[in-house]
């Protein structure tokens, strides 16, 4: 007996496919909004960009590129998922000062969350972009 289950057709990808994903990681929610997912990227935008710059006002420290310490390493890549946040930090910075109160170490865990949540959310923009996730 033969299955009548049709199987949904994938979206073209016209144009550069990783324009999510680039899009996505430097503003958080630009992935989305290019893909005509509007309400995800108002989520993700307001979500990820709170969750830094709080994390910044609780005086978190934004970490350096470095080879010494492995927990380091992974605060850097956390915090480079933050994307143009992280570019304007470093600029502007922000977050240079050594954790010495309760609140900036919340601070430091809230900015590198923001970015590997931005990292996530920037990859899902690309895989619903190429027909991957639907």
């Amino acid at each position: 007996m033969a299955s009548k289950v049709q199987v949904p057709a994938k979206p073209e990808t016209k144009g550069f496919v990783y324009s999510a994903l680039l899009a996505g990681w430097l503003v958080p929610g630009a992935g989305h909004l290019l893909i005509g997912k509007w309400g995800r990227a108002l989520l993700l935008f307001v979500s990820i960009t709170a969750m830094f710059w709080l994390g910044i006002a609780m005086q978190g420290k934004l970490y350096q590129p470095n080879t010494g310490d492995v927990l380091d390493m992974l605060g850097f890549v956390g915090d480079l998922g933050n994307g143009l946040y992280y570019i304007l930090g470093r600029i502007f910075d922000l977050g240079h000062s050594a954790v010495q109160i309760a609140t900036a170490d919340y601070g430091t865990k809230f900015v590198v969350v923001a970015g590997l949540l931005n990292f996530i959310s920037a990859v899902d923009a690309h895989n619903l972009r190429i027909g991957r996730k639907l």
